[in-house]
Formats: C-alpha cells, structure tokens, sequence
C-alpha cells in the first residue's frame, strides 16, 4: 500500500517503500565506490565512507535536486591524488574545506545559471564519457591482487555471478516494479554464494569498512599564507570539478524525471557538504552520476532515499561491517555495468546522421577528454569553447546585405545578421566605398552591433566614407544596439538618425 509524506519539499510526495528500499541499494553500491577513490587519493578507506555519508545527507537534505546522490567520487580523488602524496591527510582535509566555502559562494551568487551556457553535444559527450568510464572502471574486478586478469574457474564464477546479476536488474521490472530489482540482485547474488560456499572476491578483499562516527577534526596544517597558496589551486578544482559533475547530472535526472532542479540550491547544499566533510575526517566529493541513476531507475524520486542511502551506509561502518564486507563484489559490478549501460546516451548514436558535423565534434572531443584525461571540468570547458567558436563560426557567415539606390540617388544597405568580432570581414567586404553615390544609409532593422569589435567596425566604416568626402547614415538600431552606440560616443562618430525598438 502506498504511503505519502510531504518531507522537506511542500509540493513533493514520498513513497515510502520505494524510498527506503532504494536508499538501502544505494547505500550498498556507494561502499566499493568509496573505498575505491579513497584508495585512489592515496588516503584511508574511511576517508572516503566518511565524505559518502557526510555528502550524501547533507545534501539530500539541503540541496535543489530530490533523488540526486553524493558522495565521495572519483573527479575528486584524482585532483588529490599529488597533494595527499606530497603534504598528507591533514592538507586534504583543508582543501576540501576552502573547496566547500568557494562553492557555497558560487551558490550565494547564483552562478548556477551558467549552466545553460552548456549546450546539449556537450552534455552528451559528458554522460557518454562517464558511461564508458564507469563500465571501464569495472573491469578491474576481473583482476586478482596482482593485476592479472581472472582466468578459469575464477573467471567462470566471477563473469557467471556478475551475468546473471545483469540478468535479474534487465528482467526483474519487466516481471514487477514492487521491489527494486537492484537490489532484490544484490541479494538474490549474496544467498546463492553464502547458500553454496561459492569461493569469489568480496568487498572486504578491498579494504575493512570497520569504524566509528565519523570524528569532528580541525585539520592539524600550518594556518599561514603559504598553505592557503598550496592547497587554493587543488580546492578551486575541486570546487569546479564538483559543481560541473554535479549540476550536469541534476540536468540529466532532470529530463530522466521530467521536473526542474535548482541549480544555486544545489550548489550551495555541495558546499556545506564539502566543508562538513573537511571537518568530520571526510576526502570531500560531489554528485555520483550512477549512483543517482540507481536511485532514480528504482523509482525514487524524493529525499527521504538519499537519507536513507547515508545513514544506512554510516551503519554498515559502525555496526555492519562484517556483514557488507562479506557481499560479493560480481553482483555490485554487475549493477555498476547495468547503471553504465543506462548511462549512455544512446540516442546521441541513433541520430548522429542527423547532428551537424560540428556538434558530433564536440560531443566527441568532450566524450574522449572525460575518458582519457578523467578531467570532467576541463572536458566540459574545451567542449564550450569549441562550441562558442563553432557558434560563433556559423553565424559570422550569415552577415547579408542588400542593396538597393532610391529615387533621390540614396544608396540603401539593409543588413541581415549579427554584426560582431567574427562578422566583421565580411560585413566590410559588402561596401563599395569609391563607387557609393554621395549619401549611403546603413540600415540595421534586421542585424545587431553585438560588441566593441562591431561598434568599431561601424565607426572605421563611416570614417573611410567621409574621407571619400561622402556622407553615411545609421538607421533602425535595435535599442541594444543604441545603447551600445551611445556609450562609446566618445570613441566614434557615427551619424545616427533612428533607433527602433
């Protein structure tokens, strides 16, 4: 029977059930995640289950997207993998800390918002990027602890395992969504190994989950102008890292759930999250792109799963962690493929054909930096700027004139297109200056003067006219471009005889 709670969100309905059960599945898959990017950074196991449950409640309470999941990731772990080698924990800890103060300020004044400035190629090569490194990072279960892939009976068992896993998540829903079929595999995979004494890796041969609450802790750091210099440029990566990786997959939960996310709330929520990881012994984090489709392909669409998600996973450290560390990592990769494979952004393949080749470049540029390079900030950047030039390319070629000379012996040119830095070549190359009649109107009903380069093309074109000893007049400006007109008076001199609103 269905139950409904309004919890935190007045317009928002809670499930509980669905929540609960999701919240526990989640909680399952973030343990190997977590001592994974521990492990990575170079820190303790604990580092990274600490920041899983101090990211993942604070933000399920406090951020702009409902169902969405952090915790400790592994964007984050690279970026500390030099410091914690160099200067240890405690420096780690500090950079967390100021990475969490730059981003609530980036909430505080509400930079969420340039997230529309990324365009949707680059959005997909984000999320296919991910995909692909997500399953990647799976296959490392298909080694021993020497490195060397599985082979024979091993393999069998493993590969077997983590199949038929893949098996239960495909089939389970097209039987009944009552449970989450995630983790009815989960549990379907421990009963068959426990039930058989079925020799296979599990997650304590990663590392012991065994701890306590996690400890309030002052990083113990020189607190002097030359630490906030050393560890400023590792927290403003983290800080940039961590709300790109984070607001991008809000906009993805966003069109998988078909409802609208905050994006300064949720920033700010992340930067609470990481300056109370910083000081509860945690190695800091962000939004967990599979883990967040976990929750949301069970159907959890409220806070209460991320909650549940956190506490249960603080529980597993302080009470259950003989029982979790006994679970077989095959059913947990067996998830983790299966989120990949839902990841993917499979009509970003479907439609190629139908993309512009320039959009199909930079999903592909930004797919190929996130796999390659593991720098989701960087690849989203190199992917909007290339989108910007491309933009600005295309449009720098639709700059038109047409011409046309009245009763009165007037030359008319009536411009079509934006006029700005990538227009101006072109714009110039339509005026016939010595063969113009004495008086030319520049009519400007159907273009824009965007910026300083166009405002200065205008005012160079006007100047070689009255050189020529003609007369050339500016009309029908958009009140923008008036504006801008107006502004630089000083700088030019352009005879305007109309504005148009």
């Amino acid at each position: 029977m269905k139950q409904y709670l309004r919890l935190f969100d007045f317009s928002q309905t809670v499930h509980y059930r669905t929540e609960i059960l999701s919240g526990l599945t989640v909680a399952i898959a973030l343990v190997p995640e977590a001592v994974a990017f521990a492990l990575i950074a170079g820190l303790s196991p604990l580092t990274g289950l600490y920041a899983a449950f101090m990211m993942g409640l604070v933000t399920s309470i406090l951020g702009g997207r409902p169902g969405m999941i952090s915790g400790a990731t592994g964007a984050v772990a690279v970026v500390l993998v030099s410091l914690a080698a160099s200067h240890g924990v405690e420096y780690i800890f500090a950079t967390v800390i100021l990475a969490g103060l730059i981003q609530i300020l980036a909430g505080v004044l509400r930079l969420g918002k340039l997230m529309r400035l990324v365009p949707l190629p680059v959005v997909y090569g984000f999320v296919n990027g991910l995909a692909i490194i997500i399953f990647l990072s799976q296959l490392d279960y298909f080694k021993d602890d020497a490195g060397s892939w599985l082979t024979g009976q091993s393999l069998y068992i493993f590969g077997g395992l983590t199949l038929l896993t893949m098996f239960i998540i495909w089939g389970l829903p097209r039987l009944t969504k009552a449970f989450p079929a995630s983790l009815a595999a989960i549990l379907t995979i421990f009963g068959i190994v426990v039930a058989f004494g079925i020799d296979t890796k599990t997650v304590g041969d990663l590392a012991s989950i065994q701890g306590g609450f996690p400890p309030f802790h002052l990083p113990e750091i020189p607190w002097t102008l030359e630490t906030l210099q050393l560890i400023a440029p590792y927290a403003a990566i983290i800080a940039a890292v961590g709300l790109i990786e984070s607001l991008l997959t809000l906009e993805l939960i966003d069109e998988i759930t078909e409802t609208r996310g905050r994006t300064n709330k949720e920033a700010t929520a992340q930067g609470i999250a990481n300056l109370l990881s910083g000081l509860f012994s945690g190695m800091g984090g962000c939004a967990m792109i599979g883990q967040s489709l976990i929750n949301i392909s069970n159907g959890a669409r409220a806070r209460l799963s991320g909650i549940v998600a956190s506490v249960a996973l603080l529980m597993f450290i302080m009470f259950g962690a003989s029982l979790i560390e006994r679970l077989p990592m095959a059913a947990l990769t067996g998830l983790m493929i299966m989120v990949a494979i839902g990841t993917f952004e499979w009509v970003s393949v479907r439609i190629l054909n139908k993309y512009p080749i320039s959009d199909i470049i930079v999903m592909v540029v930004v797919m190929l930096v996130t796999i390659f390079l593991h720098n989701l900030a960087l690849a989203v950047l190199i992917g909007v700027i290339v989108a910007a030039l491309v933009f600005a390319w295309d449009n720098a070629k639709r700059i038109r004139a047409r011409k046309r000379i009245d009763e009165k012996g007037i030359k008319h040119y009536e411009i079509y297109g934006p006029l700005f830095f990538g227009s101006i070549k072109m714009f110039n190359e339509k005026f016939d200056i010595q063969g113009d009649p004495e008086e030319v109107i520049i009519d400007f009903r159907e273009s824009r003067i965007v910026d300083m380069s166009a405002i200065e093309a205008v005012n160079k074109l006007t100047e070689r006219y009255q050189n020529a000893g003609k007369k050339v007049y500016i009309t029908n400006l958009s009140s923008g471009s008036h504006k801008r007109l107006l502004k630089a008076d000083k700088m030019i001199n352009v005879n305007v005889i109309a504005a148009s609103e």
